[in-house]
Parts: C-alpha cells; sequence; structure tokens
C-alpha cells in the first residue's frame, strides 16, 4: 500500500476516485445536518476518518454499494463490468478514509421477476414454455441441478464473481421479500400509492396506463406474477384487492403486499430497494438514464434518497453498431478469457466508462500488453501517478510486482514463425532465452501462451499474409541477415540484435525508420504489426531468425 494514502485519494484525477469523493459527499449530506457535516468533513480531510465515525454515530452505517443482475440469463460481459467498476469506487472510497469505514457491495439477483420469454440456447425449452410468468425461482431448472431456473443461474453468477476474487454480498430478491425485510417500505408504497402513480403514469403509452400499478400480485391459483390493475387497495390491513385471471370472472382477490405476496414493477421496486437496504451508490447503463431518473423521484416519494452514482457507456461491436444479446453481436465473458486474462479484462473496463468502445476479439491482444505496460509502469511511478494508474484500482491498491517477461503480440508472432500447437513447443524456445524461467515460477507467461495459442489459431493464422519484398527492402534484409551472422549463434541480448536492426534502417535510407519495421513485419510475420524484433529474434533464436529473414527475402514465405 501506498504511504499518505487517504491525501493522494483527495488529490487522485481517476475516474473511480471522483466517484469515491461523490459517494463521501453523498454519504455526509444524506446522514447529517449541515453543521455536523462540515465538522465530519474536515476530520476526514485531515486523514482522520476514525476520528468522525467516532463523533458522529449516523456515519457509523456500513456505506452500502449495490449491483444488480437479471437471472434469466447466465451472467455476462456487463454483469463484470458492473461489479468490478463498483468494486473499483469502493476500494477508491476506503483509501479516501482511510479504510476506517465499513463497506458493503451487495450483488442483488431480480430471481422474483416473472419469466416471460423462453430464453435461446437452454436445454428443455417446452419445460420452460409451460413455467412462463412463474417468478424464476418457481420455474423448473431446465439443467437438472437446482431446486429452480432462478437457483441454477443464481449459483452461476456467484461461481462467476467468486471466480475473479470478488468481495460482495449475494442477496435474493425471492428470499428479501419473503424474509419481511422489504415489508416497512412495502407498506409505505401502499399508503403513498397515488403519488407513485403519479411518477409512473404519465411515462407509460395510454394503453399501459390504464391498467398499470406499481404491484404485482403473485396469484394463489397458479402462481403467476401478474401484470392486473389494482382495483382496491386497504392501507389499514396492509392489502391490496385485485382479479385473478386464473379465477371466476368478476373474482375479487384480496393479498397482502408484504411477506413475498406481491413484488413491484421493476422501476418502483428498484427506488423500493434503494430505501429499505439504505443503499449509497448504484451505477448502471447511459440506457437507463430515464429509468434512474423515475426510479429517482419514487424513491423521493417513498422518503428516501436515491444513491449516488453515474452512467457508464455501453459497449459496441466491431461495426460501431451497440452489442445486443439477442444479435449475438458482442463478446462473451466465456470468448474474452479464452483469448485473454481477467486481468486485462478489468483494463479494459476501467478505461475511460463514459465513452463507448468497441468489444470485439480485435481488442483483447492490445488490452492484455497495455495491462502489462501499466504494471511495468506502476513500479517507477512517484506515488501520486500511482494511485491514478489502472492496476491500483484492478488489484485493489495491491498490484502484483511481475508480471510476464514478454510481450502478448511477441508470443502471437513467436507461436506463428514457429508454427507452435503446444505450450511446451513455446518452453523450448524460452530455454535459451529465459533458462531459469519454467511455468512454476512465470505462472503468467505460462497463461499467456494458452491464450496466444487459442488467438493465433482462431484468428491472426487465417488472416496471415505474407508479401515481397521490393528490391530496396531485399537488400536491407539480406544485409541485415549477414549483420546477425556475425553475432555469437547464442546471442540472446535482444537489445543488441534490436540495434543492429536500427542500423540496417539507417543504412538503407528507410524514411521514416518505421516503414522498416513496417517491412520486416509483412514480409516476414504476414502482419502489419508485430512486437519488438530483437526481443522477438532473442526467443526465436538466432539461427532460425537468420533463416528467417532469407526466406523472406527470397520470397519463400508467400503462399503461391
Amino acid at each position: 500500500m501506498l504511504q499518505n494514502l487517504e491525501t493522494l485519494a483527495r488529490e487522485a484525477k481517476s475516474w473511480p476516485f471522483e466517484q469515491a469523493r461523490n459517494l463521501l459527499a453523498h454519504v455526509l449530506k444524506k446522514r447529517q445536518g449541515e453543521t455536523e457535516r462540515a465538522e465530519a468533513r474536515a476530520l476526514i480531510d485531515a486523514g482522520k476518518a476514525d476520528e468522525a465515525l467516532a463523533a458522529f454515530p449516523a456515519l457509523q452505517r456500513p456505506v452500502i454499494l449495490e449491483t444488480g443482475y437479471g437471472p434469466s440469463g447466465l451472467p455476462h460481459m456487463g454483469t463484470f463490468g458492473e461489479v468490478a467498476r463498483t468494486t473499483m469506487v469502493r476500494n477508491a472510497f476506503r483509501a479516501l478514509t482511510g479504510d476506517h469505514w465499513p463497506t458493503r457491495l451487495i450483488a442483488f439477483s431480480d430471481d422474483m421477476d416473472g419469466l416471460r420469454k423462453v430464453p435461446e440456447g437452454v436445454p428443455n425449452p417446452e419445460m420452460l414454455r409451460e413455467d412462463l410468468h412463474l417468478s424464476l425461482t418457481r420455474v423448473r431448472d431446465p439443467f437438472g441441478t437446482h431446486d429452480s431456473f432462478g437457483a441454477h443461474n443464481n449459483a452461476r453468477l456467484r461461481a462467476f464473481l467468486d471466480s475473479f476474487g470478488f468481495d460482495y454480498e449475494f442477496m435474493s430478491s425471492t428470499e428479501t421479500y419473503k424474509s419481511g425485510r422489504f415489508d416497512a417500505t412495502l407498506l409505505t408504497l401502499l399508503e403513498r400509492f397515488d403519488a407513485v402513480q403519479a411518477i409512473m403514469l404519465p411515462t407509460l403509452g395510454e394503453e399501459r396506463r390504464a391498467t398499470y400499478s406499481p404491484f404485482l400480485p403473485i396469484s394463489p391459483i397458479t402462481g403467476h406474477v401478474l401484470q392486473v390493475p389494482t382495483l382496491a387497495r386497504n392501507v389499514e390491513k396492509g392489502t391490496i384487492i385485485f382479479e385473478d385471471p386464473a379465477g371466476e370472472p368478476g373474482n375479487r382477490t384480496e393479498v397482502p403486499v408484504t411477506g413475498g405476496h406481491v413484488k413491484l414493477q421493476w422501476k418502483p421496486d428498484w427506488a423500493m430497494r434503494w430505501v429499505a437496504l439504505d443503499i449509497d451508490y448504484e451505477m448502471s447503463g447511459k440506457d437507463l438514464i430515464e429509468s434512474v431518473r423515475e426510479s429517482s423521484k419514487v424513491c423521493r416519494a417513498l422518503g428516501g434518497t436515491p444513491p449516488e452514482g453515474f452512467n457508464y457507456e455501453l459497449f459496441l461491436d466491431i461495426e460501431g453498431k451497440k452489442i445486443s444479446k439477442s444479435k449475438g453481436n458482442g463478446l462473451t465473458m466465456d470468448e474474452w478469457l479464452r483469448y485473454g486474462t481477467p486481468e486485462s479484462l478489468s483494463w479494459y473496463m476501467f478505461q475511460s466508462p463514459k465513452s463507448a468502445k468497441s468489444l470485439h476479439f480485435n481488442v483483447i491482444p492490445r488490452a492484455i500488453d497495455d495491462y502489462l505496460a501499466f504494471i511495468e509502469s506502476y513500479k517507477t511511478q512517484e506515488p501520486a501517478k500511482r494511485i491514478d494508474n489502472a492496476v491500483w484500482s484492478i488489484h485493489s491498491g495491491d498490484p502484483p510486482t511481475h508480471t510476464s517477461p514478454v510481450s502478448f503480440a511477441l508470443l502471437l508472432n513467436l507461436v506463428g514463425v514457429a508454427n507452435a500447437s503446444t505450450k511446451d513447443q513455446l518452453w523450448a524456445y524460452f530455454a535459451k532465452y529465459l533458462p531459469a524461467a519454467t511455468p512454476q515460477n512465470e505462472p503468467l507467461l505460462d497463461r499467456l501462451m494458452d491464450h496466444a495459442l487459442n488467438y493465433y489459431e482462431d484468428f491472426v493464422k487465417p488472416s496471415k499474409s505474407y508479401r515481397l519484398p521490393d528490391d530496396k527492402e531485399k537488400a536491407a534484409l539480406l544485409d541485415l541477415a549477414e549483420r546477425l551472422k556475425v553475432l555469437p549463434a547464442d546471442t540472446t541480448d535482444g537489445e543488441l540484435i534490436q540495434n543492429e536492426v536500427y542500423a540496417v534502417g539507417k543504412a538503407h535510407a528507410f524514411e521514416p525508420l518505421r516503414a522498416w519495421f513496417g517491412a520486416l513485419y509483412e514480409v516476414l510475420l504476414g502482419a502489419s504489426q508485430g512486437p519488438r524484433f530483437g526481443s522477438f529474434a532473442a526467443i526465436y533464436g538466432l539461427p532460425q531468425t537468420i533463416a528467417l529473414i532469407e526466406a523472406g527475402a527470397n520470397g519463400e514465405l508467400v503462399q503461391p
């Protein structure tokens, strides 16, 4: 951990710290009057958050951050992004307050929602079709492993979050409704029904307004989550009356709004959770800006304070179109983790969350190498720069001191040139370059080899395109081969080799010099970009590199 962390956190410029400072101001305003707030803020700004909490009991309650999940499908990239980014804000808040103020992160599953349609790619769709409109925790599990479809997907969510080491508390909508934890706020909503309707009805179309109610009763006959009008309310009894479609025509069914007999429409439900769980922070996608605004109004109508938060931009596909699960034009978690590390995904999530970014296979190699570069730069940065480095947020203030000795780009090219299909083949090339390296003492390098083999086979190999050198390039390539032959055959000094590459480029008057490196990549590697050539040659081996250069110069690498 860095020294003087609280001071650094107050001055940090990266977005998690901006959000943490907003969260601090929000909580102080929410829990204190103006005079007390100023006193508490002065103590916290002086690095005495522990004294502030001791002096003001209202501050001793944990600061609660929430993320939401709809378990009608499996965890996806958005799930990871929201939990990862919220965790970054949580860590920044802990730094800002000297880790004296307890925090909690709730991962809330809306598993009491009714199953509205059968998800694609799920087994036993006919069984699910029979269970439409039941709460997800009452829908039978098509996978046959859990008590319900909701329980199955909740287990997948928890395993998913656990695999990344997130610190969170799981909360089930079904269990929370049935436990009575929401009862007091539900009774408040019943009492203030007209005020909530006044907020929600103007946001709906004419037909929807005629039947809308914030309460979705659970049919005592079918167990379906019903979207039916509320015909009458009894605030004293805490009940609503509605007509159950499964009952006799004109029936009037009365149920309490407490104890899990009703669920709320999702925007009032969101607001109700903020109040009942005392949520202080929740972020959401840009597509939910209007929903946040409406839920915030409902929250205030219920006597609560909407949480602090911000709206992040959504990801785009390679063509710049919005990613849609139904279209399948995005990148799944499993796909990213086949080709890249979890750390690289966290790095990608950290970068510019308010800017739209492409989320496609082509961003993975750059994300891996950028993450590695940020780790290296962290080692030499001054503290004020370190805390704004993405890896501080990714690793909760304790980034690794060692990563990979080589870049992912270099590994990709080594796989291609060496025609490698196994990690054993790749490790054989490192035997001379890094004789002490093993999968045990270089675990990240070992993991990157797996990713490189997968990525090369699926994306690089099909797009390889070698070209013939022109006369100037051919002369330079043959000159480079001759210069490298002068070096000892067992040379593993990448810098020494790189100096020769530079010397040849200058001697043959390439202007700009990057045109020479472009020629090396296109002629020898079949790609428009590549790794630092000296490092590549040092690992691949000088004799093999010389043979590759001569083959490229003579046009032998171009497919007939």
